[in-house]
């Protein structure tokens, strides 16, 4: 069964294609949405359709920022009713995990994880696709949707270290810096927001504790569209800790709130399990590493879990049947060792 998102993930997409020169609707019919769809915020429709015609609409109009530009005309209220929550959280770190606990509400395909390494936090953002296809641009909306969302709890506060992105830079840098104002990383280990951890218990100067209580009992009541797939979850919390080396099924069960003896059960009766899970997400990420030339093979086994280079190796050569250098040789996409 597809993952359904709410079509407001979309909210801009009909106004930037067109300042693109494209025709919305001859785009949207290519991966199966129409205008009407989008009329809804919160239609359902399928996160693979969306995350495709970003990448085609980017490709079509030779626009590397698509993702972006739609990002940077977002408004608060466009998060739908969990925005009015949002907006009365004490500090940024309470908005944060009202954004863990109602990320359902506000699109089912994103994980999100948040992790505070000494003076530093950590948010961690990817968006988890159906489909093994790239997601540049939708990676690059929710990123800039979370620094905007950030920038309005907290105002002049908003000082982030850097936004960083996996994927590599685009041509012009000028829109990036400009929504950011800080330091843009490409070719980065996570795609997320490096903030001090002085931001993350900044007060809020419009919250009011009232209002918040009133948002709280409103969003509880909101239906969701059934139980978010067990899978899906799984997938989105290997995305993320993956890469930190932290995606045993003890840490995955404990970030989705469960034993383990619980989620291998509920994967069960979904006839998924653990391990050709892990496996699927090795498969997708290590494409995308592997495409990027400042990625070492030692590093990129280590970003997927292989301490040592020779199991990462004998890995890859049981996926696709070659190993990691020959498969870059053939490829043409050689390591470049980082100036």
């Amino acid at each position: 069964m597809p993952t359904l998102v709410r079509a407001a993930v979309l909210t801009n997409y009909l106004e930037v294609a067109q300042h693109l020169g494209l025709n919305p609707q001859t785009e949207l019919a290519k991966v199966g949405l129409n205008r009407k769809m989008l009329q809804d915020p919160e239609q359902p429709i399928p996160i693979s359709s969306a995350v495709q015609l970003l990448e085609n609409s980017a490709a079509s109009s030779g626009c590397q920022t698509l993702g972006l530009r739609m990002a940077e005309s977002r408004q608060f209220s466009d998060l739908g009713a969990v925005s009015l929550l949002l907006t009365h959280q004490p500090t940024l770190r309470d908005a944060l995990h009202v954004l863990v606990q109602y990320r359902h509400l506000l699109n089912r395909s994103l994980a999100l994880y948040v992790e505070e390494a000494g003076d530093l936090v950590i948010i961690r953002e990817e968006v988890v696709n159906d489909e093994p296809v790239p997601c540049r641009q939708s990676n690059e909306l929710a990123i800039g949707v979370m620094a905007r969302l950030c920038a309005t709890l907290l105002g002049q506060h908003w000082r982030p270290v850097s936004v960083n992105f996996t994927h590599d830079a685009p041509e012009d840098l000028r829109l990036h810096r400009r929504l950011f104002a800080c330091q843009v990383q490409f070719g980065a280990e996570f795609n997320g927001i490096a903030c001090p951890a002085a931001n993350f218990d900044a007060p809020n100067p419009n919250a009011d504790p009232a209002m918040a209580r009133y948002a709280q009992r409103f969003v509880d009541t909101l239906q969701d569209q059934g139980e978010p797939s067990i899978s899906h979850e799984v997938r989105k919390a290997i995305y993320l800790l993956l890469p930190m080396g932290r995606a045993t099924i003890e840490q995955i069960s404990q970030a989705l709130g469960m034993n383990v003896r619980t989620l291998q059960r509920r994967l069960g009766e979904c006839d998924a399990n653990f391990s050709d899970l892990i496996n699927e997400v090795r498969r997708e990420l290590v494409q995308r590493y592997m495409n990027n030339p400042s990625y070492s093979l030692a590093r990129i086994g280590d970003l997927l879990g292989y301490s040592l280079p020779s199991s990462f190796t004998r890995w890859f050569a049981s996926q696709f049947g070659v190993t990691p250098a020959a498969w870059r040789g053939q490829h043409g996409k050689p390591y470049q060792q980082p100036v």
